[in-house]
């Protein structure tokens, strides 16, 4: 894969990188001891309460040897999970969190307690292997976690076992108070923060960091919770799981009669509404920037603590979603440009794309983020596993990998590691405008994701009457006008040619594995749903096809499903209508 325009943009954040290291390496060595240093935590005051709720059954599975986590499964036949090399990375994160406890509380038999001490005591010991343990966003959730389930692993315990699992939560304390001091992500800061937080607020011997773990909570909720509610990763996954910490954390505060931080309560106000705004009625969130399958309980259990429980927002601009509704029938949109660079982990190229329901059935859908497999989650990623435009079978976004001499390579292998599978680029000019008409919402956007390499404005528009029996779609493919320096309006074409050679563009609508669809004589798909709806799809100015296509998101695993796909030649301005109209009940 050849670099092209990003590869100055690639070097610059080599070198960016570099001089981080150099700095974070320079500060180890110069820096003043931590707070920490001297600090030991003599005993525990509270027990945070953790939201996520628990099923009894897993500690059956874990007495059998069974750990099945992020879509993958091992058997250790009596032996420590720790001995094993795990299946994936994402099953390792979950493993060293320990996050799992919580369904041996649950089953609250001496055996389940045993059980967990026995594993807790393995880690302290030091099975296992460090580099999966060690990781910010790991090592803060292990934290939270023992304190969370302290009363589990404790209870029973000997005077032996409660000291190693108090130098434990100490050391994790420096640990995190170490990595705040050096340079990490911001989401693993304010992940940190938290989990130092809770320490401070539940430990004996280390309050000292609780100011400062919530001097740097409130500054990094400042800055990466925006004004609608949304985290700046736009990842809805990553703020779900992060009000599950904020919640209890706002209650331990309580509980030690402190006050809460203000920007801790308005940021719990905010990110609520916007949950909302994302949930589909089938109790699950969109699928767009790193959402997967939802965890239905734990959206279901913080939804309970928004007080707006009336209609949900419609507009989230700063997130850049939005939200329409008519009759049964709700759309999901994405209209928001890539979150900044250190944040876009888990973000896809999906500008423009949306999902559909209607009731409690999902009919348009993308792809969603697999639990596990960077392959997997690399192509979930791309515009192809979202339902909008595709030109020339090109990402509206370029990813960091791939690279082109053998030290590219080397490079893009380097860079992963400390950052992440990034976006390097992205559409930049992206607009939404909402409006309405007697009988209709209309939702116009753009985006030039494809300015620079292809010459082609997307734009993107809905129109969903007020009884939900009909979504009208319009697709434009605009060539940008050249100015008097020949420089396109909206993004930058590499060269003239790049605005007349003739573009291939596959429109996709990806469909729920539970919609069957088949070809009707007159051109148009028919779509049933299990619920008995039957919907028809028509579209002029496009070649349609019916392909076959994969559901990520699904509780257990892949599936299989299908896709409506628009085939059309871009020379010039072109468009391309389609829609989905609800066909009229069927007697009996």
């Amino acid at each position: 894969m050849r670099w092209g325009a990003d590869r100055w943009r690639f070097y610059r954040l080599i070198g960016r990188e570099i001089a981080g290291s150099v700095r974070n390496t320079y500060a180890r060595l110069t820096g003043r001891p931590d707070i920490l240093s001297r600090a030991r935590v003599t005993g525990l005051v509270i027990a945070p309460h953790d939201l996520r709720t628990s099923d009894a059954t897993f500690a059956d599975d874990i007495y059998a040897g069974l750990f099945v986590f992020a879509g993958r499964s091992l058997s250790v036949s009596g032996r420590s999970p720790f001995d094993y090399a795990p299946p994936s990375p994402e099953w390792a994160d979950i493993l060293y969190g320990f996050g799992w406890l919580r369904h041996l509380r649950a089953a609250d038999t001496a055996l389940a307690r045993a059980n967990a001490r026995a594993f807790v005591a393995d880690f302290i010991a030091g099975r296992g292997d460090a580099t999966f343990a060690r990781p910010t966003p790991v090592a803060a959730r292990r934290l939270i976690s023992f304190l969370c389930q302290s009363p589990l692993v404790l209870e029973g315990a000997d005077h032996a076992f409660y000291q190693a699992f108090l130098k434990s939560l100490g050391k994790a304390a420096r640990d995190l108070e170490g990595d705040l001091r050096r340079g990490i992500s911001p989401q693993s800061r304010l992940l940190a923060a938290v989990a130092l937080c809770y320490a401070g607020l539940c430990c004996e011997g280390i309050q000292p960091i609780l100011r400062r773990a919530t001097r740097i909570l409130v500054r990094e909720l400042d800055r990466q919770i925006l004004r609608d509610g949304g985290h700046r990763s736009r990842d809805p996954r990553f703020a779900m799981e992060l009000l599950l910490d904020l919640l209890p954390l706002r209650q331990s505060f309580l509980s030690r009669s402190v006050d809460p931080p203000v920007a801790l309560l308005h940021a719990i106000d905010r990110m609520l509404p916007l949950l909302r705004l994302l949930r589909h009625p089938d109790a699950s969130l969109s699928h767009f920037n790193g959402m997967g399958a939802t965890a239905a309980d734990h959206l279901a259990t913080l939804l309970v603590y928004d007080g707006a429980l009336a209609q949900p927002m419609m507009h989230a601009p700063n997130s850049g979603y939005e939200r329409l509704e008519g009759g049964r029938v709700l759309v999901v949109t994405d209209v928001g440009a890539p979150p900044p660079l250190p944040d876009s982990i888990n973000a896809g190229a999906g500008c423009l794309s949306f999902e559909m329901s209607s009731g409690p059935q999902r009919i348009v859908v993308n792809c969603g983020l697999p639990a596990s497999g960077p392959e997997l989650r690399r192509l979930a990623r791309s515009t192809a596993a979202h339902s909008t435009a595709t030109v020339a079978d090109t990402s509206s976004c370029r990813f960091l990998v791939g690279g082109g001499a053998w030290y590219e390579r080397w490079a893009v292998t380097w860079l992963s590691r400390r950052i992440g599978p990034v976006i390097l680029r992205g559409p930049r000019d992206v607009k939404a405008e909402r409006t309405t008409e007697p009988g209709a919402t209309i939702l116009a956007a753009r985006h030039d994701g494809y300015a620079g390499d292809h010459g082609i404005i997307h734009e993107r528009r809905w129109r969903l009457t007020s009884n939900g029996h009909l979504l009208d779609g319009e697709d434009a493919f605009v060539r940008p006008q050249p100015t008097r320096r020949g420089k396109v309006r909206s993004g930058k074409a590499r060269s003239g040619k790049a605005r007349h050679r003739p573009q291939e563009v596959a429109v996709r609508f990806h469909l729920h594995p539970a919609i069957a669809a088949r070809g009707l004589d007159d051109g148009r798909l028919e779509l049933t749903s299990p619920i008995g709806e039957i919907w028809h799809f028509g579209a002029e100015g496009a070649q349609v096809a019916l392909e076959e296509s994969v559901y990520f998101a699904g509780l257990t695993g892949a599936r299989r499903t299908d896709q409506i796909v628009l085939y059309v030649s871009v020379t010039e301005d072109t468009r391309v209508r389609w829609g989905f109209a609800r066909a009229p009940a069927r007697e009996g």
